[in-house]
């Protein structure tokens, strides 16, 4: 099969609504060069830092390129996918230099080649993060180990909001916790929920793609006996009341449903909210204090912010 790669040279802000931009319009696998991951310093404490070649990263700026199948319509699909990049400056998201281009690929170039750049990851105290192809065995007696493959590249764990997220719910959870993960994706955050020994998680996400890759890291995880995982917008299946809502999405969006979460919520729930750009983080904190959440702790890990809610 003949694919087109379409490349979006953009702003740090603006790559995770893009991202979701091309998984609407059908992209099978997402790559984020970043230009500031090569002057990052990082330890390199559990064997994933590796030599980073400066050719395969912007001199400014972040490129996102997709992958979608070369059709008849294709141009249409690349006009419309411009369009709703334009369109973010609607939200105040700056999306850089918006400069989108397409280029011809075979299928064998791209389609396994990434899997050689991730490992195993220990993400916190407890939980590590592993592929499904690779072979590991836990260093520590109560160490969680997260299998998963990320599928049509719905994450693999160990960018900074999943990462806050899951530092989060291994501090704030309990055994007996209910549990509701918002736009679950590949199904990480249920996982960890699960593997924390929690009652039950209810998981959602808009997207059909995304709820069978969750279903699917569900059953590889072997948790499938406490994770549900449907498709649905935001909180809109939920018909019980849950001691924790954890949501990695965007701002903007969290922003939309904060008082539905102060319903769902049960007094002295958690409300754990991530995939924020530090730029928006003081909006989000008015919006969850505007419906009456108390602010618990404010996570940060580079430019992300994860903020932890408590209903009184």
């Amino acid at each position: 099969m003949k694919w087109s790669e379409i490349s979006i040279h953009t702003a740090n802000e603006a790559v995770e609504p893009i991202s979701n931009i091309l998984y609407e319009a059908g992209a099978s696998g997402i790559v984020i060069e970043d230009s500031q991951e090569l002057a990052k310093t990082r330890e390199n404490v559990y064997g994933e830092i590796y030599d980073l070649d400066p050719s395969d990263f912007p001199v400014d700026g972040v490129v996102v390129k997709a992958y979608l199948p070369v059709t008849s319509f294709l141009a249409e699909t690349v006009e419309e996918i411009k369009l709703a990049i334009t369109n973010l400056h609607q939200f105040d998201i700056n999306i850089g230099a918006n400069e989108v281009t397409t280029s011809e690929v075979q299928e064998e170039d791209w389609a396994t080649a990434w899997k050689q750049y991730y490992h195993p990851v220990k993400i916190s105290n407890r939980f590590t993060i592993v592929p499904s192809w690779e072979e590991y065995k836990p260093v520590e007696s109560d160490e969680l180990i997260i299998e998963l493959d990320p599928g049509m590249a719905f994450g693999t764990g160990t960018h900074p909001t999943t990462v806050l997220s899951l530092q989060a719910l291994e501090k704030y959870i309990k055994p007996s916790s209910t549990v509701i993960d918002v736009g679950t994706g590949s199904g990480v955050l249920a996982i960890g929920a699960a593997l924390l020994g929690v009652k039950s998680v209810h998981a959602l996400d808009l997207d059909e793609v995304a709820v069978r890759s969750a279903k699917e890291n569900v059953v590889l995880n072997k948790v499938e006996d406490s994770i549900n995982v449907v498709q649905g917008n935001l909180l809109d299946t939920v018909k019980e009341p849950a001691d924790l809502v954890v949501a990695n999405i965007l701002a903007e969006i969290i922003m939309t449903f904060t008082n539905d979460a102060y319903s769902i919520v049960k007094p002295g729930g958690y409300f754990i909210t991530s995939g924020i750009i530090e730029g928006k983080k003081e909006d989000v904190k008015k919006s969850l204090l505007d419906a009456g959440f108390d602010i618990e702790e404010v996570m940060m890990m580079e430019d992300w912010v994860t903020i932890i809610c408590r209903k009184s």
